[in-house]
């Protein structure tokens, strides 16, 4: 098995060329085996709310909630580096709410880094959490955080980001060098796109990942776990491309399931 991933490792993948891999999942499970699969590090988002919960945006999962997530986690690796969302309400109640928060996701979760949604607008966040020895991913670009202070429907994040980050690059670059100076250890750009996603790359030297609207101009990418193994419900009638489709496996599994019963066969397993 290959050594631990950390911090510095990953810094230097950029410096290296070398793209960085991860994946957001939320339980033990699906986390031995993207570690088992090679992966660089898992992001425990607040998207399970509307992922796996049925929430109508991520702005409703509570602290309490991303620790369960977040322990489960830790537990299913033992070489991917493991970050985790702030989910809303600490950060916004101000610096000190915020650090309170960061330290239960580090000491009770099990975490190496705390990603911040909406990191721009609160730098001052990112240099104290910093200042007490806590790794930062910060996030930035068309965040839900953000879509909601501009009042975009979460639905509609990605198209109005591919849109909006070819005028704004200057701003873009000028906020992730801002991040940067603050102390994160990489950034999370959302609905980069790849004018301001590769111009932001270049303009810093810390690792630049995306998930929506990321692309190969980024120094790393991120996806859904159920995504990149069409796992949800949603993926029984998707035409969108994935990896596989473990739903589509699983209906059947399940129907074949109901038909050995109801005709008095022994139920396999």
């Amino acid at each position: 098995m290959s050594e631990p991933v950390t911090i510095p490792a990953l810094q230097q993948m950029k410096r290296d060329g070398k793209k960085s891999i991860g994946v957001v999942a939320w339980d033990t499970q699906v986390t031995r085996i993207a570690d088992r699969a090679g992966l660089d590090f898992v992001s425990v988002g607040d998207s399970v709310g509307v992922n796996l919960w049925g929430h109508d945006n991520p702005l409703q999962v509570t602290l309490e909630e991303i620790l369960i997530c977040c322990k489960a986690v830790r537990r299913g690796t033992s070489r991917m580096l493991v970050s985790c969302d702030m989910p809303y309400g600490p950060l916004q109640e101000g610096v000190g709410s915020a650090l309170k928060a960061a330290v239960r996701i580090i000491k009770e979760g099990g975490a190496d880094m705390i990603k911040l949604d909406a990191a721009a607008d609160h730098p001052e966040a990112v240099a104290a959490l910093t200042k007490s020895g806590i790794p930062v991913f910060a996030q930035f670009g068309l965040t839900p955080q953000t879509a909601l202070k501009w009042g975009i429907p979460y639905s509609a994040q990605n198209a109005a980001g591919a849109r909006a980050t070819a005028e704004a690059t200057e701003r873009l670059v000028e906020e992730a060098i801002t991040l940067e100076q603050a102390g994160a250890v990489a950034l999370d750009f959302t609905n980069s796109g790849p004018i301001a996603g590769a111009a932001v790359a270049k303009a810093v030297k810390i690792p630049v990942i995306g998930g929506f609207g990321g692309g190969p101009w980024l120094d790393g990418r991120v996806r859904l776990a159920q995504t990149a193994m069409g796992g949800t419900a949603k993926w029984l009638d998707s035409t969108a491309d994935t990896y596989t489709n473990t739903a589509k496996a699983a209906l059947g599994a399940f129907q074949a399931m109901a038909e050995d019963c109801r005709s008095a066969k022994q139920i396999k397993g």
